[in-house]
């Protein structure tokens, strides 16, 4: 009986592990795009919240990259997506957020940018960014493919526009899918041909809903989007139902995986009497216990028992407890690694590297370590080559009149562009981003910094 508690027990603590260790090995990332300020409508008063809201929500369940981007206009909605494709090439999770208007034209729909002119429903493919164009980038993700669209909102278009020579076929809100991909879901705020509704509190009904309910640790996306759905009904009355589109397998596939399984203690031993032999202690052991003496004794003799000090209890070292709990480990070193992006030491990246538990973030933490170990010298001043020797004497100088316009600035030297470049360099640790990367690489002056600044690109995974 023994025998098979124990075993029980070590298997209890093996498959939690491998769960855990699949969990933790998962990638995540995440485009979130809010539009509000529309310069051919009125603007949406909850868009900015809600993105900003559901953004800040995935970075703090661990996704790894979060594109955040607010009131974009279709070049730079188009690019955003473009961009997101190369981020989610190597993901096993990968999800969209939209929130904005929507609209659906001949069947295909729409998501409409804020400088979008749609004066005909020719002009579409031109002025807005299609639903498909998403969806076909989010294709090379491994596990799921999810796209959260509160685009379903009552919108002015549809009354502006005119036709082309043909009857125009736009509607408010967005059109139901007939075909998702394997691996995908469609989630819409509203059901096709309803509208979502912006509500009276900060967040609309559905990212108050999403906010909620999404990120439960260990719950299947289905079910959550379930509750979603049960709340925002409740919300609002029974007039806005969400709908899914799309299916997944049969596993369960949730954006934030269980918490470890609480370890299982085996069963005491029972006890069992056993009778030890006197110990004499050593010089210096304290308390001893002498018997009186007898009759046939001397004086002098006794009795001599010693005390035994119970053996001492070790507490699990912080290896064990990564062993057996890796997605915890992995969550407390990418804290530690965000902290030193913001102020990073070569001590205490060098030491990071030493404890670090977590293998996916080594790459990371190596690439940081990289980034700072060049640092731009500045350039010697040279000498005076007019000097006649030493000890020569200069005449002095005679005064020159002063220009009456003011003479341009000399070009900056070259040991004031690296350091210019350098304290940016610094800010842009504290606060790391794609977009501000890649503007710092087109706008950077010193040559020495480009090889910091791309380990820290790849340090952040890009």
């Amino acid at each position: 009986m023994k025998l098979r508690n124990l075993l029980v027990y070590c298997l209890c603590v093996m498959v939690g592990a491998l769960f855990a260790t699949a969990a933790a090995a998962d990638r995540r990332v995440a485009l979130v795009i809010g539009n509000s300020a529309y310069k051919s409508a009125p603007p949406l008063s909850n868009t900015i919240n809600d993105s900003t809201a559901i953004a800040n929500m995935f970075k703090s369940v661990g996704f790894e990259v979060v594109i955040s981007r607010n009131d974009l206009g279709v070049v730079d909605f188009k690019r955003a997506v473009r961009e997101f494709l190369l981020t989610a090439e190597t993901a096993d999770i990968a999800v969209v957020y939209y929130a904005g208007h929507g609209v659906e034209i001949g069947g295909t729909n729409y998501l409409v940018p804020t400088d979008a002119r749609l004066g005909r429903d020719y002009d579409v493919e031109d002025e807005a960014v299609a639903l498909d164009r998403i969806i076909w980038a989010l294709q090379s993700v491994r596990r799921l493919r999810l796209i959260l669209l509160d685009a379903c909102r009552d919108n002015p278009f549809p009354s502006k526009l005119r036709s082309a020579g043909i009857r125009s076929t736009m509607k408010g809100g967005l059109g139901k899918l007939e075909d998702v991909s394997a691996d995908t879901l469609v989630a819409y705020a509203a059901k096709a041909g309803s509208v979502s509704y912006d509500g009276d509190g900060v967040n609309s009904p559905y990212a108050t809903a999403l906010l909620r309910h999404l990120t439960e640790p260990g719950v299947d996306i289905r079910i959550a989007l379930g509750r979603v759905r049960d709340d925002v009904l409740n919300i609002t009355g029974g007039r806005q139902e969400p709908f899914i589109y799309g299916s997944l397998g049969g596993s369960t596939i949730s954006l934030v995986p269980a918490p470890a399984p609480k370890k299982i203690e085996p069963p005491p031993p029972p006890a069992v009497a056993k009778r030890e032999p006197a110990v004499a202690p050593p010089p210096s052991a304290p308390a001893v216990v002498a018997a009186p003496p007898s009759a046939t004794a001397p004086p002098s003799s006794a009795t001599v028992v010693a005390k035994v000090e119970p053996p001492k209890t070790s507490q699990p070292t912080s290896a064990v407890r990564d062993a057996i709990d890796p997605a915890a480990a992995c969550i407390r070193d990418e804290q530690r690694l965000a902290r030193l992006r913001a102020d990073p030491l070569r001590e205490q990246i060098t030491s990071f590297q030493k404890e670090l538990s977590c293998d996916r973030l080594r790459p990371q933490v190596q690439r940081l370590l990289e980034s700072i170990l060049t640092e731009p010298q500045p350039q010697a001043a040279p000498a005076n080559s007019n000097a006649a020797g030493k000890g020569a004497t200069q005449p002095p100088a005679q005064p020159q009149p002063q220009p009456q316009v003011q003479a341009q600035a000399p070009p900056m030297q070259t040991e004031d562009v690296c350091a210019r470049d350098a304290a940016r360099l610094m800010r842009l640790r504290a606060e790391p981003s794609a977009d501000a990367i890649a503007k710092f690489e087109r706008e950077l002056g010193c040559e020495h910094i480009r090889p910091q600044l791309q380990r820290l690109r790849e340090s952040l995974g890009l």
